[in-house]
């Protein structure tokens, strides 16, 4: 057995490029991964896999494993870290070669995400991640005490300690699921609150590290944490956006999603990534530094349409313009779809708040309607739920007011009977919201 509790933070790191190779920064990302768990590299091994065929005993070949193991052996090393998923066999297979405590990519991320969880919700999902992939990597390590011969002194409580562990084990997973769906409950009703008063909810998505917090400081004002490390976020953040129109809209800040995130992992966030799902609109946050951006864009779509977002309207947001631009990369991509900003100076942070507005109130109708004096609490409704873009009295001393509505709120004024009154017309775009105001 390997003592886990002897634990030191100097490791070796073993990058494996899996066939085909499809983003050529993942030595990069996998080294970033490390920092953000405070490992410091002792040496990195780059292994080529020469085949599709992943090694049933070690995931890699004999040699390959044997060559780690003299690394391991002269450096003194107590810690292999692999950038790959390895099965719990194989990490144990590993571990009795290596004589060395094995990390694999799944293990690693969780590692980090322990160490950024605050919140109470948080820390119940990450410790729910853990068990989920702790159950598959119970060992016999307490087979001195197995008592299940039988005979006399020989009888004891008829269970192992692995069954005793796995058991325990289901209780806790148990447990941690009803609280988070207490924490979901709580979650909903504040949900449910907003769009009582039809309050728009933003969320900001993107790769991790492309700079989401940054952004998220300067169209609020806060000072969150904001870190040039991967999960620098990991509880979500929600606070007041002002808008046009003199509305408000909550936008939330979201854990940053990586290629290949493991399923559980995904299902363990599943009520903190249900404010994704549930959002009005979501800013794509891209960083543009970055050669592999294109790559990131489908990382991000696919983590988005497994928790059911994505058919949400989203605006692609390309950060750190200030560090590189090339127009031919977005030939292929709507105008009114995207903007450029430096999240770090502030350029092009006014036109994306103008868009945001745009994009909340596309799917709005004009709307011209009289109103008699005593149509007042309709009035204040109007002021409540709309975008009033004009308001006139009229000789008669009724109102002629002008704004846009959703569907829903045009079907409240149809049953109210005041759209008799009324002049009901579609934008020929978002932006004729801007030029009638």
């Amino acid at each position: 057995m390997i003592d886990k509790t002897n634990f030191s933070n100097q490791a070796i790191l073993v990058h494996i490029d899996k066939f085909p190779v499809e983003i050529n920064n993942s030595k990069d990302e996998f080294q970033d991964l490390a920092r953000s768990a405070n490992i410091e590299c002792i040496k990195g091994l780059y292994l080529t896999q020469k085949n599709k065929n992943i090694g049933i005993k070690y995931f890699i070949g004999k040699g390959d494993a044997e060559s780690i193991k003299n690394e391991v052996r002269d450096l003194g090393i107590k810690l292999v870290v692999f950038n790959v998923d390895l099965s719990p066999s194989q990490e144990r297979n590993l571990e009795l070669l290596l004589s060395a405590r094995v990390l694999d990519r799944t293990g690693l991320i969780l590692d980090i995400f322990s160490q950024r969880a605050f919140s109470h919700e948080g820390k119940l999902q990450v410790e729910l991640a853990q068990l989920n992939y702790l159950s598959t990597r119970l060992v016999r390590g307490w087979s001195h005490l197995e008592r299940q011969k039988g005979g006399i002194g020989l009888r004891g409580p008829g269970e192992t300690q692995l069954e005793t562990d796995r058991r325990l084990l289901r209780a806790r997973i148990k447990t941690i699921n009803k609280r988070l769906t207490k924490v979901g409950n709580q979650r909903k009703l504040s949900r449910n609150m907003r769009l009582k008063h039809n309050i728009p909810r933003i969320s900001i998505v993107g790769y991790t590290n492309a700079g989401k917090s940054t952004l998220f400081n300067f169209l609020t004002g806060m000072n969150t944490l904001s870190e040039d490390k991967l999960f620098a976020t990991l509880d979500p953040i929600h606070r007041k956006l002002s808008l046009d129109f003199k509305k408000n809209a909550v936008i939330s800040d979201t854990v940053g999603f990586i290629r290949e995130l493991p399923h559980h992992l995904i299902e363990s966030f599943k009520s903190t990534l249900s404010e994704v799902a549930d959002s009005n609109l979501l800013i794509h946050v891209i960083d543009l530094s970055d050669d592999n951006f294109t790559a990131y864009i489908d990382e991000v779509n696919d983590v988005l349409e497994s928790i059911g977002a994505k058919d949400i309207p989203k605006i692609l947001v390309f950060n750190k313009i200030d560090q590189n631009y090339n127009p031919e990369n977005f030939t292929h991509l709507e105008k009114n779809s995207f903007c450029y900003i430096s999240a770090k100076t502030g350029y092009g942070i006014e036109a994306l708040k103008k868009m945001i507005s745009q994009k909340l109130y596309e799917s709005y109708k004009l709307v011209n309607i009289e109103l008699k004096s005593q149509d007042g609490d309709i009035r204040a409704s109007i002021y409540e739920n709309c975008n009033v873009v004009q308001d006139l009295y009229t000789q008669a001393g009724n109102n002629m007011i002008k704004f846009f509505a959703s569907k829903s709120y045009i079907k409240y004024l149809s049953k109210k009977g005041l759209l008799e009154r009324k002049q009901l017309k579609t934008p020929k775009n978002s932006q004729e919201i801007y030029k009638t105001g």
